[in-house]
C-alpha cells in the first residue's frame, strides 16, 4: 500500500464469519497497521543501496546536462561531440608544446644560501650528490663551487645576493675565452633551480669540465688607459 493509498483510507473492515457482523477498524489504526506491515525488511531486499541510488541521481542530472547542451549546440548531440573532441584536441597540443607550466620567479634568488662553504666544501658536495644519481644538486653545487673559487682568487669580489647569471657575466669579464660555457652553465643552474628541469650526468660533467678549466686558466685582468693594471 503506497502512501497516498495511506492517506486516502478511511476505514479498513474484516469479515470474521458468514454469521459476524464486520468489524471496522478506523483510518488512523488502519495507517499504522499498514505501515507497520510495509516496514517489514522482506519488502526491502531488493531496494538499491544509498550509494546505488546517489549514482542513478548523478548520471540522471549528467544527462539532464548534455541533453540540454546538445540541443543547444548546433547538429545536436553529435556538434557537442564535435566540439568537445576539437577542444580536448587543442589542450593536448598546447600541453605537448608549452609543457607543464610553472610560475616564474619574480627576481633570480641568490646563488649562495646564508651559510658560507669554501670551493673545496662545494665541489665535495657536488661529487657526493653525483655518486647517488642526484644530478640536479650536484650541477648546484659544482656551479656554487665554480663561483667561489672564482671568489677565493679575488677574481670575483664576494658578494651576497649575487645570482648564477650576474656570477657568470663578471667571471667572464676576467676569463673571455670561457664566457659561452659560463653563460650556459649559469642558463642551466636556473633552469634545474628555478625551472623545474632535471639535469643530466653529461650536464654535471659539462659543469665540472669547466670548473676545472677555470681553475687552470690563467685570468685576464683589466687594464686602466695607460695599461697598468688595475
Amino acid at each position: 500500500m503506497t502512501g497516498a493509498a495511506l492517506r486516502g483510507a478511511t476505514a479498513v473492515v474484516l469479515r470474521r464469519g458468514d454469521d459476524d457482523p464486520p468489524v471496522t477498524i478506523p483510518r488512523a489504526p488502519a495507517r499504522e497497521a499498514a505501515e507497520r506491515e510495509l516496514s517489514d525488511p522482506a519488502y526491502h531486499e531488493n531496494d538499491p543501496s544509498l550509494l546505488q541510488r546517489a549514482l542513478n541521481r548523478f548520471w540522471e542530472w549528467v544527462d539532464g546536462l548534455f541533453t540540454a547542451a546538445s540541443g543547444a549546440t548546433p547538429g545536436g548531440a553529435l556538434g557537442l561531440f564535435v566540439i568537445i573532441v576539437a577542444v580536448l584536441a587543442i589542450a593536448a597540443a598546447l600541453w605537448w608544446r608549452l609543457g607543464t607550466p610553472h610560475r616564474a620567479p619574480t627576481a633570480s634568488p641568490a646563488l649562495f644560501d646564508d651559510r658560507p662553504r669554501t670551493a673545496a666544501e662545494h665541489r665535495a658536495a657536488a661529487e657526493a650528490h653525483a655518486a647517488q644519481g642526484h644530478w640536479n644538486q650536484a650541477v648546484q653545487e659544482r656551479m656554487r663551487a665554480m663561483v667561489r673559487s672564482l671568489e677565493e682568487r679575488a677574481l670575483l669580489d664576494p658578494r651576497p645576493g649575487r645570482t648564477a647569471d650576474e656570477a657568470a657575466a663578471e667571471a667572464a669579464v676576467v676569463m673571455p675565452t670561457h664566457a659561452a660555457e659560463l653563460r650556459v652553465a649559469a642558463q642551466s643552474f636556473d633552469a634545474i633551480t628555478y625551472g623545474a628541469r632535471t639535469a643530466t650526468e653529461p650536464t654535471y660533467n659539462r659543469l665540472t669540465t669547466l670548473d676545472k678549466a677555470l681553475t687552470a686558466t690563467k685570468p685576464t685582468l683589466p687594464h686602466t688607459p695607460q695599461g697598468a693594471p688595475k
